[in-house]
């Protein structure tokens, strides 16, 4: 993480984004605010942002649609903060391109804490930044965090590109969901988490992610990378 990363707190209840702004800046961040998704994008257009903390329910467009709107420019990490713990909110953030979902009953340490990981996870520390691994059809530039299919880019999330690198790094080894959440989302993730990221992933590198030959289930044990031709 560096020092002084600048946060970006979308949320329209000013007295959660002033709780959030004090315990982002004891940790030594720097904060932005915004009450909507209009005064959001004007700061995004105007200065480098390390991470957003983003509400669901906004006045006018939702969380959701910024997340949308962040993904077709940006990588930058996207924490959901939200009231609403129902899973299919969940399961919509991430399959959006959020790295992580938080329900506002989290404390405020918590919040941090998420926060700090997933930067960490940004600025690749968990993987060699020197390495290149190459399957042929698939390409994953460590030092670059890029990934390329067929030759073609492929638009990644920073948590996707992680999970993917991590796989591929140990082929036909098995992983376990377990280890996949402590790996990237520490004791804060929880284990739907992984499934999403993991179907997210199949969509982007699978010719069919209903039947994947190359990112594959292994039943109640976790996943497994395949090394097999295109």
């Amino acid at each position: 993480m560096e020092s002084g990363a600048t946060i970006l707190v979308v949320d329209d209840d000013l007295a959660i984004a002033d709780l959030m702004r004090d315990f982002l800046e004891a940790g030594g961040f720097r904060v932005e605010t915004a009450g909507d998704v209009a005064a959001a994008k004007l700061i995004l257009a105007a200065r480098p942002i390390a991470c957003l903390l983003l509400d669901v329910l906004l006045p006018g467009p939702s969380g959701f649609d910024l997340c949308r709107w962040v993904r077709q420019q940006w990588d930058t990490p996207i924490l959901f903060l939200s009231a609403n713990d129902a899973d299919v909110n969940k399961i919509r953030g991430l399959g959006l391109g959020g790295d992580d979902y938080i329900v506002k009953t989290a404390t405020p340490a918590e919040v941090v804490a998420r926060v700090q990981a997933v930067l960490r996870r940004y600025r690749g520390g968990v993987m060699a930044p020197a390495a290149v691994l190459n399957f042929g059809w698939l390409v994953i530039d460590m030092r670059a965090r890029e990934a390329r299919v067929d030759g073609q880019p492929i638009a990644l999330t920073v948590r996707e590109f992680d999970v993917l690198a991590f796989l591929a790094a140990h082929p036909r080894q098995v992983i376990t969901a377990a280890q996949l959440l402590d790996q990237f989302w520490g004791q804060v993730g929880e284990r739907h988490t992984v499934t999403v990221h993991i179907g997210r992933i199949r969509e982007k590198i699978e010719p069919d992610p209903r039947q994947p030959r190359y990112l594959v289930t292994v039943w109640g044990v976790g996943y497994r990378f395949e090394e097999l031709p295109r």
